[in-house]
């Protein structure tokens, strides 16, 4: 059975294999600290999922974006127009000042809708496609609250969102059309297994927003994403940090085949009620475990994790070699899978 097929039978809840799918997500922060500990593992626990290189994703019209947003003291410009300013080596950086100003969304000159995404040859990447067994996921992706917040600044959108601007609504509308657009390009014409989605919505303890706010305004288009994707027959992935257990039960009935969340943020006594009913893509927790756990605790983590939602499928075994992980820890996530 290759990748490809491991992964969609997971997802499907068909996997009497006994091998859990592997996925190991990397942040330049690794390979910049732990270069041969990060090779070692990912030659030891090869994954089972990639995405399409940025080699492979070619436009026929460049982007506006310049600068690496990793690289500490840089500034760096997104497809979009927004500037990333970085003072960690490795790590993303942040919004160093929103480009929409306006009280009433009127200036939006600053603004670049990057139709420049919708240029990619397809063509590269579905060669990329077929010479691999592993299961494809898009580079690209879609994020309509994080962006919002990119453009608008977190305090001023979250106050747009309570007086339910009528401007702020409307650009809210345009973004989703782009995503939309977005989207429809990969799942037909490119031979991706699947497409995801990523937003943060959790604090430590409860959503960013209101619950009924995220379900009136982003279940929606969520909706949208899910119901292109599945058309073409691709499969829909979403990642989110945070404690969102609030929305669980709504992407389930999206129809979200994965989702990667903070497992042990949310509680796994609080996920296990979802068992055969989605995949959990991860994690392990990477705020107290990776750093300062224990090999015995690492390897508790993850029998809780399929005990609490492994079903023939349900999981994915997965988690992020970012900043402060202990690489012996990382590689004791996946031997503890595979032992299962």
């Amino acid at each position: 059975m290759t990748s490809r097929e491991l992964v969609k039978r997971t997802l499907e809840f068909q996997n009497s294999s006994g091998r859990v799918p592997q996925d190991l997500w990397t942040l330049p922060w690794a390979n910049n600290n732990y270069r041969s500990e990060l090779e070692s593992i990912l030659s030891d626990y090869p994954p089972d999922i990639v995405q399409v290189p940025d080699s492979h994703k070619i436009y026929a019209q460049k982007p506006i974006s310049s600068g690496n947003m990793y690289e500490e003291g840089e500034e760096a410009n997104d497809e979009w127009g927004v500037v990333f300013k970085n003072i960690q080596r490795g790590l993303i950086g942040e919004v160093k000042s929103p480009i929409v100003t306006g009280e009433d969304w009127d200036d939006l000159s600053r603004v670049h809708i990057p139709e420049e995404l919708l240029t990619i040859d397809t063509a590269k990447i579905n060669e990329f496609c077929a010479k691999t067994d592993k299961f494809v996921i898009s580079s690209d992706l879609v994020r309509p609250f994080e962006r919002m917040q990119f453009l608008r600044g977190t305090e001023m959108f979250f106050c747009d969102l309570a007086l339910e601007n009528p401007g702020m609504l409307k650009f809210l509308n345009r973004v989703h059309d782009f995503y939309c657009a977005l989207v429809e390009l990969w799942c037909k014409n490119t031979d991706i297994d699947g497409f995801w989605a990523m937003d943060d919505w959790g604090t430590q303890r409860t959503l960013l927003i209101n619950p009924q706010t995220w379900e009136k305004y982003f279940k929606p288009k969520y909706r949208d994403y899910v119901n292109i994707a599945h058309k073409y027959g691709k499969k829909y992935f979403f990642h989110s940090d945070g404690y969102t257990l609030d929305i669980i039960p709504h992407l389930i009935e999206l129809g979200f085949d994965a989702v990667n969340l903070q497992i042990f943020c949310i509680g796994i006594e609080n996920i296990s009620q979802f068992k055969g009913k989605i995949t959990f893509w991860g994690e392990i927790d990477r705020q107290h475990l990776l750093p300062k756990g224990t090999a015995q605790e690492i390897d508790a983590a993850v029998r809780k994790v399929r005990s609490a939602v492994w079903a023939q499928g349900g999981a994915i075994a997965q988690c992020e070699f970012g900043a402060g992980a202990n690489p012996a820890n990382v590689r004791q996530v996946f031997k503890s899978w595979a032992s299962r």
